[in-house]
C-alpha cells in the first residue's frame, strides 16, 4: 500500500507548514473574533430596539377602554412608527399599521407575544436583515392593577446598519488572513534559508569529502543542533583524514618495501640464473634424483625471476613512473612476433588483417598478448584464437578459447592482483599478477579522453574472451598515472 503523498524538498515543506499554521491560526482567531463581535453588535442593536419599544409602549399605555376603535389602533400604530421602524397593532383580528409586517410574524412569535412577554426574532426579507419585536399593551385600573389587554404591538427594526458593520468586520478578517498568510510565507522563507543553508553546506562538504578532499571542514555557527552536526562532521572528517594518511603511509611503506626487496633479489637471482643454466646443461647427464632436483631448481628459479620482474613492474605502476615508448607498429606483425617468440604459432589460430598500423608501445603490447594467450592456453581449451579488428580511431584485439569460460563470480575479480580463480592451483601456475599487469598496460595507452581498456567475458558459443581496445593514434608519451594502492585490484 502506497503511503500518503509528501512534498519533496525541505524548503517546500517549511513553506507549506508555515502557511498552514498561519492560515489555521488566522482562521481560528479571526473566526472567533468575528463571531464574538457579530454577536455583540446584534445584541446591542437588539437590546437598544427592545428598550426603545418598551419606552414608547409605556407612553401609550395604560389602555382604559377595550375594545379599541380602528381610529385608536391607527393612532397607536402611528405613534409607535417612525422614519426607520414600522409598527403593526392587532386586537382580536383587527389590525392597523404596516400590513406587510404580518408576513414576517412566525406562529411561535405570535404565541409568545400573546402570553404577555416581550419577544424578538431576527428575520430576512427581500435580502435585508430585520429585527421583529413583539409585546402586548397593558390595561390599567384605579387600584393600579395592570394586566395584558390582548392588544399586541409588533415593531420591525432594520438591521442594515449593523449588517454593514458586520460586513466590514468580515472584510477586515479576510484582509488580516491575507496579511497573515503573506507574513507566514515570508517567515517560512527566512526560516528555510536559515535552516537550509547549513544543510546545503553539509551536503556540499560531504560531496567534496566523498570525492577525496579530506581537508574539507564546515564553519561552526552558534550552539544549536545544526552547529552540533557541523562539529560532528568536522570531527569525523579529521579522524578520517588521519586514518587515510596513516593508510597512505603504510601503503607507501609497503610499495617501497616490495620495490626494495624486488631490486635486492635481482642480483642473487642473476647469479642463480647463471647456475641454473649450467644445471640445465648437466641435468640430462645427472643420475635419477639429482637430475630431477636440478630441473626443479631451474624451474623454480625461473618462476621466482618472473615474479620479481612482475613485482618490479607493479611498483612502477603504483609509483606513477610507468611511461610509454611509442612507435609506429604493424599490429598484425607484432602479434605474430609475440606468438613466434614463445613457440605458440602452431597452437593459436589468428585472424590478422594485414596493413593495420598503430602508434603504441610494442613492448607493452607484447606483455599484454603474452599474458592473455598464455592464460588461455593454460586454463582454457583449444582452439585458442587471436582476432584483430580496427577502425580509424581504435584497434581491437580479441583473445578467446573454447574452455568452460569464466564463472560469474570470478569475472569481477579477474584483473585483481594475486587473484586466482582456483585457490587450490599450485604455485607454478602463476603468481596472479599477469592479468593485472596486462590491465595496467592497456590503461596506460591513452590520448586525452580516449583510454585503452581490457575487459573479460564469456563467448555465447563457449569459452572465455578477453578484449583489448587501444587508441590508434597516440601522440607522445602520456603523463604517468597517480600512485595506486599496492593491494588494490586492477578493476576500473
Amino acid at each position: 500500500m502506497r503511503g500518503l503523498w509528501r512534498p519533496a524538498g525541505l524548503r517546500l515543506r517549511l513553506l507549506l507548514a508555515f502557511a498552514s499554521l498561519g492560515l489555521t491560526t488566522t482562521a481560528v482567531v479571526a473566526g472567533a473574533s468575528y463571531v464574538q463581535a457579530r454577536n455583540v453588535i446584534l445584541q446591542q442593536a437588539q437590546d437598544a430596539a427592545v428598550v426603545r419599544l418598551k419606552e414608547q409602549v409605556a407612553q401609550v399605555t395604560p389602555i382604559r377602554s377595550l375594545p379599541p376603535s380602528p381610529t385608536e389602533l391607527a393612532a397607536i400604530a402611528a405613534e409607535l412608527s417612525d422614519r426607520d421602524d414600522s409598527a403593526l397593532v392587532t386586537y382580536q383580528g383587527s389590525s392597523a399599521g404596516d400590513g406587510q409586517l404580518s408576513a414576517l410574524l412566525s406562529p411561535q412569535l405570535r404565541a409568545e407575544t400573546s402570553s404577555g412577554r416581550v419577544v424578538w426574532q431576527r428575520r430576512v426579507a427581500h435580502g435585508r436583515p430585520y429585527l421583529v419585536i413583539g409585546t402586548q399593551l397593558m390595561t390599567g385600573h384605579d387600584e393600579g392593577d395592570r394586566r395584558p389587554s390582548g392588544l399586541e404591538v409588533y415593531r420591525l427594526h432594520s438591521l442594515e446598519a449593523e449588517q454593514r458593520s458586520i460586513d466590514r468586520l468580515a472584510g477586515s478578517a479576510w484582509l488580516t488572513g491575507g496579511f497573515s498568510l503573506v507574513f507566514a510565507v515570508l517567515l517560512a522563507l527566512v526560516a528555510a534559508r536559515g535552516v537550509l543553508r547549513p544543510v546545503r553546506e553539509l551536503g556540499h562538504a560531504a560531496r567534496r569529502l566523498g570525492e577525496g578532499d579530506l581537508g574539507t571542514r564546515l564553519a561552526v555557527r552558534g550552539t544549536d543542533e545544526l552547529a552540533g552536526v557541523a562539529r560532528t562532521f568536522n570531527h569525523t572528517a579529521e579522524r578520517l583524514q588521519r586514518q587515510v594518511d596513516e593508510l597512505r603511509r603504510l601503503e607507501a611503506d609497503a610499495r617501497r618495501f616490495v620495490a626494495d626487496v624486488s631490486h635486492e633479489l635481482r642480483t642473487p637471482l642473476t647469479a642463480m640464473t647463471a647456475v641454473t643454466d649450467v644445471l640445465d646443461e648437466e641435468a640430462p647427464r645427472l643420475p635419477g634424483d639429482a637430475g630431477r632436483a636440478a630441473r626443479l631448481v631451474s624451474q623454480e628459479t625461473q618462476s621466482l625471476t618472473r615474479l620479481v620482474n612482475d613485482l618490479i613492474e607493479v611498483t612502477r605502476f603504483d609509483s606513477g613512473t610507468a611511461a610509454l615508448a611509442l612507435d609506429e607498429v604493424d599490429v598484425a606483425e607484432a602479434v605474430r612476433a609475440t606468438l613466434r617468440a614463445r613457440g605458440w604459432t602452431d597452437r593459436v589460430r589468428t585472424d590478422l588483417p594485414p596493413g593495420t598500423a598503430a602508434r603504441l608501445d610494442p613492448r607493452r603490447l607484447d606483455v599484454i598478448l603474452a599474458n592473455l594467450v598464455g592464460n588461455a592456453l593454460r586454463h582454457g581449451a583449444p582452439p585458442v584464437s587471436v582476432r584483430l579488428r580496427a577502425d580509424p580511431d581504435w584497434i581491437v584485439l580479441s583473445v578467446g578459447d573454447r574452455g568452460p569460460g569464466l564463472d560469474p563470480q570470478v569475472l569481477p575479480h579477474v584483473f585483481d592482483r594475486f587473484y586466482k580463480a582456483d585457490s587450490a592451483r599450485s604455485r607454478s601456475e602463476g603468481s596472479g599478477l599477469g592479468l593485472a599487469i596486462a590491465w595496467e598496460n592497456a590503461r596506460l595507452h591513452r590520448a586525452g579522453a580516449a583510454r585503452g581498456s581490457l575487459t573479460a567475458g564469456n563467448d555465447p558459443a563457449g569459452g572465455a574472451v578477453f578484449t583489448l581496445r587501444l587508441p590508434r593514434n597516440l601522440i607522445g608519451s602520456p603523463w604517468p598515472d597517480a600512485p595506486r594502492s599496492a593491494t588494490a585490484g586492477g578493476r576500473p
